[in-house]
């Protein structure tokens, strides 16, 4: 949805209507998690994808459908569908679209939720998937304020309250009231959409091992940062456009930064002097992941420097050193590869094992 917005956006400011498909739930395997979009637009433009092809063509036949009757539909797709090999997830999984046309009158708050996107300001949309509420109706929220509405005062204000503590985790899932708020009870259900800012990638030491690191983080979608001490080093023209770069010893610029239970933070400066400092600090602050570059050999005297400046056992195990999977990697891109590849598996749950020697889901469940 993030990708697809400012174009979106576009069509919504001329007051050009559009179908709007949104993944609201998936079961068993499937290719796209809850929040995945796909639009239609003017002269039948595609914009995104649902499925990543298996259901496309029916998705583009609903949208239109919504666009035309001006109501939203709610569909679910899989292999117990009967038309299952005509239009159905041939992964096996299922998943549940939400399909609504969206212009200034069905939508008032679709242009602000963009601009904020486009600000970088966090905003979470709670939207009727289904109950006796209107379906496709709309309510944004930001950490102070709220706009749009679901049909009742006690829903709004039920959702508003629970959209800010999803939007503080970056969550996005479906979420059940009664018909003016009542928690315990399930016959409204909304779907949240959380719009936090992209997630850090800090990565420490401006090697050629860096360059690549940062820019598969940036394809990844991480807002990337690059520090270094030595400023011969750290200088833009070495690192893709967008990223960030900062001459500062790594220790005391991380510690003057924000991280979340989002932020990656890679140690790629193999130096004692860097290396322990910066990781003492790493360690014990918020992070998904803190990998270190560097042989076994400079693993294990790593390690022992950490144990004598008090690194507790528990903060160690955090570590991710040598970091990267085991793919034979030796140029900078391929390591970046190996290291992208960590990151990915450790956030949802993967082995790192070849699929073609694994039985089962390919996609994991996704719990929000």
């Amino acid at each position: 949805m993030r990708e697809i917005l400012p174009a979106l956006n576009r069509w919504y400011a001329a007051h050009v209507p559009f179908g709007l498909a949104t993944v609201v739930a998936v079961s068993r395997s499937a290719p796209r998690g809850p929040g995945a979009a796909m639009a239609v637009g003017p002269d039948d433009e595609v914009l995104g994808s649902v499925s990543g092809g298996c259901v496309e063509g029916a998705v583009f036949e609903l949208a239109q459908e919504v666009v035309r009757s001006g109501e939203a539909r709610l569909e679910t797709f899989g292999y117990s569908d009967e038309d299952a090999f005509a239009v159905g997830l041939t992964c096996g999984g299922e998943i549940t679209l939400l399909v609504r046309p969206v212009t200034p009158g069905t939508d008032p708050v679709f242009g602000a939720v963009a601009q904020s996107v486009a600000d970088g300001e966090p905003v979470i949309v709670a939207t009727v998937v289904d109950g006796p509420a209107p379906r496709g109706a709309t309510l944004a929220v930001w950490p102070r304020t709220a706009a749009g509405g679901l049909g009742s005062t006690g829903l709004d204000a039920a959702v508003a309250a629970d959209a800010r503590g999803e939007l503080a985790l970056g969550a996005t899932g479906l979420r059940h009231y009664g018909p003016d708020g009542e928690r315990r009870e399930d016959s409204v259900t909304v779907f949240l959409q959380s719009f936090a800012p992209p997630p850090r990638m800090l990565v420490f030491g401006a090697i050629d091992y860096a360059a690549a690191v940062a820019r598969i983080g940036d394809f990844l979608g991480y807002r990337v940062t690059v520090c270094d001490a030595r400023p011969v080093f750290a200088t833009p023209k070495r690192f893709p456009a967008g990223v960030e770069v900062v001459v500062d010893w790594p220790h005391r610029y991380l510690r003057g930064t924000e991280t979340d239970e989002r932020t990656v933070i890679c140690v790629l400066t193999h130096d004692p002097k860097f290396d322990v400092p910066l990781l003492r600090e790493a360690l014990r602050r918020p992070a998904a992941y803190i990998g270190a570059m560097g042989s076994r050999r400079t693993h294990d005297e790593r390690r022992k420097r950490l144990t004598e400046e008090g690194v507790a056992e528990a903060e160690m195990a955090r570590l991710r050193s040598p970091l990267g999977l085991d793919l034979g990697a030796r140029t900078p891109e391929e390591v970046a590869v190996s290291v992208a590849g960590e990151i990915v598996a450790l956030r949802w749950g993967g082995s790192g094992a070849p699929l073609s020697a694994t039985a089962g889901a390919i996609h994991r469940p996704v719990t929000a």
